[in-house]
C-alpha cells in the first residue's frame, strides 16, 4: 500500500515544480489558517498555482508571498510558491489548541523539508535528503516517531514526503488543487509578522 501512495504522487517531483510548499491543517478553520500565516482573511480572490507563481515571479526582488488554501475533509490544505509553512513558528500558530499541522517544501535550491507540529508544539523537522543518505551521516539524522520505517530516495523524495504527508494526516493532497482557482490571500513579511525572526525558525 505504501509503494502505492508514493506512486499516486510522482507529481510532486515532476520538473516543472521547481517550488513549493504543501501544508495541511486540522483544527483550524481557512480563516484562522491564514490568519496564522499572516494573511488577511477578508481581501483574497481565487488563483491557481501558476497564477500565483506568475504574480509572485512579477514581484522577484521583493518580499510578495501569495498562500492559497481549500477546506477538504475538516482540513484546511495550504499551498505555497513559496516556504512560509516551512517556517517552525507557522506551524507552531497553526497547530495551538489542539490541533496539528504537517508541511512539505521543495526549495529551488533542491533544499526539501518536512515539518510537523501538534498543539503549538513541533515534534518533527528534517530534510527527507537527510534520511536517505543516513548511512552515511554522523551524527546519523534523528528519524521523528512519525517518520520511523519510511525510506527516502533521491528523485522521488517529494513523493515519499506528501505520501507521508497523507498517512499522517489522513487526507489527501490531490493534484487538481493546482490547477483549480482557490481562495487566494497576500502574506505578509515574516519581519512584519514575528517579533524574533530568529526564533521563529527554530524548531
Amino acid at each position: 500500500m505504501w509503494d502505492d501512495l508514493v506512486a499516486r504522487y510522482a507529481w510532486a517531483d515532476a520538473d516543472e515544480l521547481v517550488v513549493y510548499t504543501f501544508s495541511v491543517i486540522s483544527g483550524m478553520a481557512e480563516d484562522e489558517v491564514i490568519r496564522a500565516f499572516g494573511g488577511d482573511p477578508a481581501v483574497s480572490r481565487a488563483m491557481t498555482f501558476d497564477e500565483a507563481a506568475d504574480e509572485q515571479a512579477s514581484h522577484l526582488y521583493e518580499d510578495y508571498a501569495l498562500l492559497r488554501v481549500v477546506t477538504v475533509d475538516k482540513h484546511v490544505i495550504a499551498i505555497e510558491w513559496g516556504y512560509r509553512g516551512s517556517i517552525p513558528e507557522i506551524a507552531r500558530r497553526a497547530s495551538v489548541n489542539g490541533g496539528e499541522f504537517f508541511s512539505v517544501q521543495q526549495a529551488v535550491n533542491g533544499h526539501s523539508q518536512v515539518i510537523h507540529a501538534f498543539d503549538g508544539r513541533v515534534d518533527g523537522m528534517f530534510d527527507p535528503a537527510d534520511l536517505e543518505d543516513a548511512p552515511w551521516v554522523d551524527p546519523v539524522p534523528e528519524i521523528p516517531s512519525w517518520a520511523t520505517g519510511v525510506a527516502f530516495h533521491l528523485g522521488a523524495l517529494g513523493a515519499e514526503s506528501l505520501a507521508l504527508m497523507e498517512h499522517v494526516m489522513g487526507v489527501p493532497v490531490d493534484p487538481a488543487l493546482m490547477g483549480a482557482p482557490l481562495r487566494t490571500v497576500v502574506l505578509a513579511s515574516p519581519e512584519a509578522l514575528f517579533g524574533d525572526l530568529e526564533a521563529a525558525w527554530l524548531p
